[in-house]
């Protein structure tokens, strides 16, 4: 059954381009501005980062999808002009702002793609056609990307003078090794499915009419195993690159005792 929730309403989807629908313990968000191919804007990520601070605590999976042939073209260039978009700082107005104004925007605009990594949850990106800039970084902010075969990732943003700064160099980094984040990001060009496939960018690829079941198909996977099972899983998996190799030991002895403990129904 789908439970209304953010973005369910007409006009909230014209205004953020995204919506929410609650399936029990699955979460699916749907960027739904494929006339604009999905181009993202201050609004779109307010909006997201409202869903991760309001998600529903019954929720244990999340994906992430797009309606139309992109899953997302980046930012709306409506930004860089001089008018803007009505409501919203200009590009220029950014840039001439005091230090701090300027970080704490950024640092709001990074809200949108930095829950998706959170410790109770497991999220999931379907993507197909265009992944650009923020669009690429909002992919690489889950934990699992299934990917089209008609996919192209492209980092474009050191292409127009600018940094990625949406929170995607470290997993990018993580993911793909330094030398080739590096090569992605400087050159701007395109990353196709079998590529992204090859060099863990994506963790699956298949045909385009079948993206859709197969991120749900791997989404009925995760559900099916315990999910504090999972959460502690997930925790020693991020942690692991912090840790010396004893230090991540322990962290697992500890996490299985945990583990031990609930199973047996002994409390703290």
């Amino acid at each position: 059954m789908t439970a209304p929730a953010v973005g369910t309403d007409p006009q909230d989807r014209e205004k953020t381009g995204v919506r929410l629908d609650v399936e029990g313990e699955l979460a699916v968000v749907t960027l739904c501005n494929p006339e604009r191919r999905n181009a993202q804007s201050p609004a779109l990520w307010r909006a997201l980062a409202a869903i991760g601070s309001t998600l529903p605590g019954t929720v244990r999976v999340v994906l992430l999808r797009a309606e139309g042939v992109s899953f997302s073209a980046g930012l709306d260039r409506q930004m860089f002009t001089p008018e803007g978009i009505p409501g919203e700082r200009t590009f220029p107005e950014l840039a001439a702002a005091p230090d701090a104004e300027t970080d704490a925007a950024i640092a709001g605009y990074q809200e949108a793609f930095t829950w998706w990594r959170r410790p109770d949850v497991v999220t999931i990106a379907a993507v197909q056609g265009h992944a650009v800039g923020a669009g690429f970084q909002l992919a690489l902010g889950c934990d699992l990307r299934v990917v089209a075969d008609d996919v192209q990732f492209a980092m474009k943003e050191t292409a127009l003078g600018l940094v990625p700064d949406l929170g995607g160099t470290k997993p990018l980094t993580a993911l793909v090794g330094y030398a080739r984040a590096l090569e992605i990001c400087a050159t701007g060009r395109w990353v196709g499915a079998e590529e992204a496939a090859a060099i863990g960018l994506a963790n699956l690829a298949v045909p385009a009419a079948e993206l859709e079941e197969a991120a749900r198909d791997l989404a009925s996977a995760l559900l099916a195993a315990p999910r504090n099972a999972v959460i502690e899983t997930k925790a020693l998996l991020q942690g692991a690159a912090d840790r010396t190799y004893d230090e991540q030991r322990a962290a697992e002895r500890a996490a299985q005792h945990r583990r031990m403990r609930d199973l047996a129904g002994i409390g703290d």
